[in-house]
């Protein structure tokens, strides 16, 4: 995994906080519907820690908000394909890194 985010930020696309990623992943990997509050709750987070975290998100294009039509007092948090691409980046350079850890340990 270390590998993997070494390789991650010697590349052009966008760094990542810890913060940052893991909550990505979680919209990512987690069913629908996503929102601050929930988000909060699942990481053990504080909101405000979590809005700043989305709108990094949100302006590099990984992450989208838009009204909750049920309860237009709630914003939703939703995938977009910019996100998806870059996580799907992303765990090919976790696969590369495993593969060179487990090719060391052969040699």
């Amino acid at each position: 995994m270390a590998g993997a985010l070494a390789d991650s930020v010697r590349d052009d696309r966008p760094d990542l906080s810890a913060r940052q990623l893991a909550i990505l992943l979680t919209v990512y990997l987690t069913d629908p519907p996503h929102t601050v509050r929930g988000l909060a709750t699942l990481l053990d987070l504080k909101k405000p820690a979590v809005t700043r975290a989305l709108d990094k998100l949100s302006v590099l294009g990984f992450i989208r908000r838009a009204t909750d039509e049920s309860d237009r007092r709630s914003v939703l948090v939703q995938r977009t394909v910019k996100g998806s691409v870059f996580l799907s980046e992303f765990a090919e350079h976790v696969a590369r890194s495993i593969q060179r850890v487990e090719e060391a340990a052969l040699h």
